[in-house]
């Protein structure tokens, strides 16, 4: 989720299923963390270069067996501005919290609620290799 000026969140229109308006977001490639998969995702949708700045939240969809991450972040330079860069986007823009555009789901109204929410989120940490140590590594 990426917040512009004035508390504007970024959606993006899909071109596709029920042509709804979401945050942008997408799968993971083979080895890309999932900070990795939010930029790269946001980029190839938007154009936009951003900066997660921390955790809003974990979500596990059991219908679609997925789990999805609210990563929120800010613009990586102020004077980008948002166009569709992929043929699964027909729109995208900011919109302010409290005039959402529809078609819109429940569960992306959800997640904009929760980064509204007064918690504290903190980022994933990338871990490139787990080393067992034994005995004779204690001292």
């Amino acid at each position: 989720m990426i917040w512009g000026n004035a508390r504007r969140v970024l959606l993006v229109r899909h071109s596709y299923g029920a042509e709804n308006w979401e945050l942008p977001g997408g799968a993971a490639e083979r080895d890309e963390s999932v900070l990795e998969t939010a930029i790269r995702e946001v980029r190839e949708e938007t154009g936009l270069d951003v900066v997660p700045s921390c955790l809003g939240g974990v979500y596990y969809v059991r219908s679609h067996n997925r789990h999805h991450f609210l990563f929120i972040c800010r613009l990586a330079a102020a004077d980008q501005t948002p166009r569709p860069t992929s043929p699964e986007i027909t729109d995208c823009g900011f919109w302010p919290v409290r005039n959402l555009p529809r078609p819109i789901s429940d569960f992306t109204i959800r997640r904009i609620q929760d980064a509204l929410s007064p918690r504290a989120g903190l980022l994933p940490t990338d871990i490139a290799s787990i080393t067992y140590l034994t005995q004779d590594d204690s001292e």
